[in-house]
């Protein structure tokens, strides 16, 4: 697929960035610097055709906002498992942090905003424990209430992508604002997880933030919405997987910087956390964590 790139700007005065990749564009602008350590990605998509496409969304460490303005997905599903009333939410949606893969189903037509949050971002925004929403989507609305709708409704009624992206960051910067602050320890182990993409001893984190293993796991869970162990091998696998993007970059090597003791331990956690194989990642147009089916 061909991609084309222009360039816009927004009403604030920042740029904001359309590439073309197929039918769909993608529409991007810097976030404000109040919302760069809570936001991980931020983006605007529309389709020029209409055109069904199903999509596998595997564990990413990150929590998921999408403001539908346009057609909603047709089903959201645990990939594996039979249909529940979660599946039915097809609208603006919140998807907290996933142990395992989801299936999104779209008939066409998409027009949308998709964030990507920390868990620590989305545990400010959201007000409420990331534990709640651990392997689920529910409706945006249920987690910030009447004023997302009317935020989607503002955000639907204007087509110029600045002025949709200065409305969104008033609204998070606000909301995100009042948020309650996480735990100074849940930070700091996030951090210690996060840079080492996994790679840590959960008795070493415990340590070095003072807190028993137990008070750790507790507290961890609440407001990460993981444990920390299970946060380990997600952030461990997403590692992977973007390293099997990567030209001339092999399974070996994979393995090695990853920290799996090996290849057999590789295809595992792919298995478990994907339902797939590094191979087939390796091949697969992979984009923020979804994989095209």
């Amino acid at each position: 697929m061909g991609a084309n790139t222009g360039m816009v700007t927004g009403t604030a005065g920042r740029e904001v960035a359309m590439t073309r990749v197929g039918g769909r564009w993608r529409v991007t602008r810097p976030w404000p610097p109040l919302l760069r350590p809570f936001v991980h990605s931020y983006a605007g998509y529309w389709e020029a055709a209409v055109t069904p496409y199903r999509v596998r969304l595997v564990p990413t460490g990150r929590a998921v906002v999408v403001v539908n303005l346009g057609e909603p997905f047709t089903q959201v599903r645990r990939l594996g498992h039979d249909p529940s009333p979660n599946s039915q939410v097809t609208g603006s949606l919140v998807a907290g942090l996933e142990d395992g893969p989801r299936v999104c189903d779209h008939p066409g037509g998409q027009e949308a905003i998709r964030l990507e949050l920390t868990p620590l971002g989305a545990y400010r925004l959201f007000a409420l424990p990331m534990s709640e929403l651990t392997n689920r989507v529910v409706g945006l609305c249920d987690v910030l209430g009447p004023e997302a709708a009317v935020l989607a409704e503002r955000l639907a009624a204007t087509t110029d992508w600045g002025a949709r992206f200065d409305l969104l960051d008033t609204a998070l910067s606000a909301r995100i604002a009042r948020g309650p602050d996480p735990a100074p320890e849940v930070s700091h182990a996030w951090q210690l997880l996060s840079r080492t993409g996994g790679a840590i001893a959960i008795g070493r984190i415990a340590a070095e933030v003072g807190w028993s293993q137990g008070h750790l796991v507790r507290r961890f869970t609440e407001q990460v919405g993981l444990t920390p162990k299970m946060s380990a091998r997600v952030l461990r696998f997403h590692r992977a997987a973007r390293l099997l993007t990567r030209e001339g970059v092999n399974l070996t090597e994979v393995t090695e910087i990853c920290g799996f003791y090996d290849q057999a331990h590789l295809n595992r956690e792919f298995r478990a956390l994907a339902e797939t194989t590094p191979g087939r990642m390796a091949v697969t147009r992979v984009t923020e964590g979804a994989l095209a089916l």
